[in-house]
């Protein structure tokens, strides 16, 4: 089938049902290997979207904020069955994933402290590190194809890291840039379909009352409470979620550590690691996030009602984007200055990205650490004598598993938990 070629229809919404339910229990391994899975599902199993249509939507989706790869299933929903297609396909790429970290998360606030379950998240902890290395090295092969995409990459990094700019306005800079520097011929393509600007936003003013009206409610009824601190927030980060979790994870930590004292760092770490383990897009961590932050104020319920209005705050503002944008994505690109933007934005990510990972591999590997300060300039280093052997040891065992041997993550992780145990009890006993 060519590109121009019209996509064949699924038979009936059962069998759309059927298939997007799989991709969402199937989903693991983070936005690459979900947006593989999809492709094989969608283009190469199954003739739903052409080659042309999913490249065109990747790279829309990727500009947008949030998880590419949900709003990626929710555009294909969208193309083969319209806004009833695209809401069951979204649903179900978050839905199974939502409802095991909801789980894990029940246990871990109530057995989180324990000895035993700190001694399992040690090892999971130095696969994630290696982990988020494997993200980089992918994202960096695809971004990096000339010396702009490096220095926007380079200048992100130091600008996050040694000047802690805030991650919206590195997403801005890099736009810019692209839009400036990156500008490339646009390929041939098909004449775009016209769109009604009065459909649009008609789209816009439903999907924003569906996302804001909770959030609203929730300030009538108790302005200034959790619940309502919890929406504002996490409403917020899903309009500067670009690049995904991982390149959003350090401004997370920094307000949700810092600026809310909802979680500890370490927290924030293990956090991260649970989510790698589910299916779904890895910012459900916000949902942990969410629910940990109202258990540890309220019991359980308070965290229940906390993780209700993070998934929801999270995920709505995903389908506003798609169904809103959807019908643009033809005309997105064929349009030079914002494919240019789109790829600054990428190497940008790459930078964030590399941030992330030297963050994480610091409070891992380090018991202690200290900020090193010369005017406008603040660097996170390690005290060496602090160094945690085991986690180095961990690390490096994570890394042969993943680099040497290429054993799937769902592998890793088990075999890491377990590592992480042995050699806890192999040096102090549980």
């Amino acid at each position: 089938m060519t590109d121009a070629a019209a996509p064949a229809p699924p038979r009936d919404m059962t069998e759309l049902t059927r298939v997007f339910g799989r991709i969402g229990l199937l989903s693991f391994g983070g936005p690459a290997a979900q947006i593989a899975l999809m492709h094989k599902e969608l283009v190469e199993d199954r003739p739903w979207l052409t080659e042309r249509q999913f490249l065109n939507a990747l790279s829309f989706c990727m500009l947008l904020p949030g998880p590419e790869a949900m709003q990626l299933a929710t555009y294909a929903g969208w193309r083969v069955a319209g806004v009833r297609g695209g809401l069951i396909a979204g649903l179900l790429f978050v839905v199974p994933g939502a409802a095991v970290i909801l789980l894990l998360a029940s246990i871990y606030a109530a057995v989180g402290n324990v000895p035993l379950v700190q001694a399992l998240f040690l090892g999971i902890k130095a696969a994630v590190i290696v982990i988020v290395l494997q993200a980089l090295v992918k994202v960096s092969k695809k971004a990096l194809t000339g010396l702009v995409p490096y220095l926007i990459a380079g200048a992100a990094f130091l600008a996050i890291y040694a000047l802690q700019v805030p991650f919206p306005l590195i997403v801005l800079g890099a736009a810019g840039l692209g839009a400036l520097f990156m500008v490339k011929a646009a390929p041939e393509t098909a004449p775009v379909p016209r769109v009604s600007s009065t459909s649009t936003l008609g789209t816009v003013a439903l999907w924003g009352a569906i996302w804001l009206a909770p959030l609203a409610l929730l300030w009538i009824v108790a302005p200034g409470g959790l619940l309502a601190e919890v929406g504002l927030f996490f409403a917020k980060l899903a309009v500067v979620t670009f690049g995904g979790a991982y390149a959003v994870l350090a401004y997370m930590v920094q307000e949700v550590v810092g600026d809310y004292g909802w979680l500890t760092t370490a927290q924030m770490m293990d956090a991260l690691g649970l989510a790698e383990t589910t299916p779904g897009p890895l910012i459900l961590v916000t949902e942990f996030v969410g629910f940990l932050a109202g258990a540890q104020a309220g019991g359980w319920g308070l965290g229940l009602a906390a993780a209700l209005v993070t998934l929801w705050v999270t995920f709505a503002p995903c389908f506003l984007w798609i169904f809103a944008g959807a019908p643009y994505i033809e005309w997105i690109a064929s349009r030079p200055r914002l494919t240019g933007a789109l790829q600054a934005i990428t190497a940008a990510v790459v930078g964030v990205i590399l941030n992330l990972s030297v963050w994480f591999a610091l409070h891992v590997m380090f018991a202690d650490l200290e900020s090193l300060t010369a005017g406008p300039l603040s660097v996170l280093v390690p005290v060496w004598s602090s160094l945690d052997g085991t986690a180095l040891g961990l690390t490096a065992l994570a890394g042969g598993l993943i680099w040497g041997l290429r054993l799937d993550l769902m592998k890793v992780l088990p075999i890491m938990a377990l590592a992480g145990l042995g050699a806890t009890w192999a040096l102090s006993g549980i």
